[in-house]
């Protein structure tokens, strides 16, 4: 994972996706622009929080923590902000202030994953592997699908000389994404579990990906995997022998060259059954967990448009609320009262517009952000 400072090499294990938007912005670090200070509060918050983002692109990381905050005045229950605020006092060293950055989001939202996927980070820097573990399984039971959480778990288990749970937590991640095969093949977390055979089979997920991508000599397929020759060599030979790769020659002047291609139809092979990459049959969640997921992704993004202050766009999330066809009847079978809010917001918004908007946001965030915290809860105990 690309790092977004010149420090920390260690520390590979975040899923901070930092949008690094390039603002024209020449005012100091913590300035609002005169115009505009006294008139939207929810720009100045916005603009300062892109602007803490871009000089964390650009390593001045004192100045963005202080934009942060700056931030945080406006709006002190921003958990975007707070993220990213803990995020950098983490880089700069200060782990105590970055755990209370995260502590404070899960007080507000204690199924927040990201929080505590980030602060199983500061554990795991502080070399308390233990605790880093802890925090990493919360995250988990928050999201059972945060494939970055489950990588994590595997760094720690392995630190903690659990190598059977190790590696099975390394599978789980690498069936939600397979770019963490590639990672795990260089990271120095797995030095107790790499003598493993399992991990030999992680090896030929990534040999197998690599080829997949066009990589087919043995020069280029050490390149992009960062395995040894020896390792990759080991593992195009259990991939011919399980048929997933050919084995060819080509000649180059007055040699020939080894090449590996996939087998014919490889790709239906391995997707045979909704098998995963290690011949597990992968899960799918039940359709009323979909459902919940849905609504709640529905939420974030109506959350976004009330913070805008857009009531035309507002209008057209609320009726994915009360529309029959969409999460009507759920709302009504299970959030009967907030359904009834939603559908006289709806027609207040029509009347009145973005001033409907303004005088009644803190109520409208309320209500979806206890609406997302309750679904997410029912997702965690369903699943359990």
């Amino acid at each position: 994972m690309r790092r977004p400072f010149g420090k920390k090499a260690e520390t590979k294990h975040n899923n901070d996706e930092t949008n690094l938007v390039s603002v024209d912005d020449k005012s100091k670090p913590g300035e609002i622009p005169r115009e505009r200070s006294l008139v939207d509060t929810d720009y100045n918050r916005k603009k300062l929080f892109k602007k803490g983002i871009n000089l964390m692109a650009d390593a001045k990381l004192e100045d963005a923590a202080m934009v942060f905050e700056q931030a945080l005045r406006i709006d002190p229950d921003s958990v975007e902000t707070m993220l990213k605020l803990g995020y950098t006092r983490f880089h700069l060293d200060d782990h105590s202030e970055a755990l209370r950055m995260y502590d404070k989001i899960l007080d507000i939202d204690i199924t927040n994953p990201e929080a505590w996927n980030l602060k199983g980070l500061v554990h795991y820097e502080q070399k308390n592997y233990a605790k880093a573990l802890d925090s990493t399984e919360k995250a988990i039971d928050s999201d059972p699908t945060y494939g970055m959480a489950w990588y994590n778990k595997a760094c720690y288990l392995s630190l903690l000389n659990q190598v059977p749970e190790s590696l099975d937590a390394l599978k789980h991640s690498i069936e939600i994404d397979v770019k963490n095969a590639r990672k795990s093949v260089r990271d120095k977390d797995f030095v107790n579990v790499r003598i493993e055979e399992g991990f030999k089979r992680i090896q030929e997920v990534v040999v197998l990906e690599s080829v997949r991508q066009g990589y087919h000599t043995i020069g280029a397929i050490v390149w992009t995997t960062f395995l040894d020759k020896v390792d990759a060599e080991s593992a195009l030979r259990k991939l011919i022998e399980k048929g997933l790769i050919l084995k060819n020659e080509k000649r180059e002047g007055l040699s020939r060259i080894p090449i590996y291609d996939l087998a014919p139809n490889v790709a239906e092979r391995l997707g045979k059954e909704k098998r995963g990459l290690f011949g597990i049959t992968r899960k799918t969640l039940p359709r009323p967990i979909k459902n919940m997921k849905e609504l709640i992704q529905t939420i974030r993004t109506t959350k976004e448009t009330i913070e805008e202050g857009n009531a035309e766009k507002t209008i057209i999330e609320f009726d994915k609320f009360t529309n029959p066809d969409k999460f009507g009847v759920q709302m009504i079978e299970s959030f009967f009262e907030e359904h009834r809010e939603i559908k006289l917001w709806k027609i207040r918004l029509r009347d009145r517009g973005d001033d409907y908007i303004a005088e009644n946001r803190g109520k409208m965030m309320t209500l979806f952000e206890n609406v997302e915290v309750a679904l997410t809860k029912k997702i965690r105990s369903e699943l359990a």
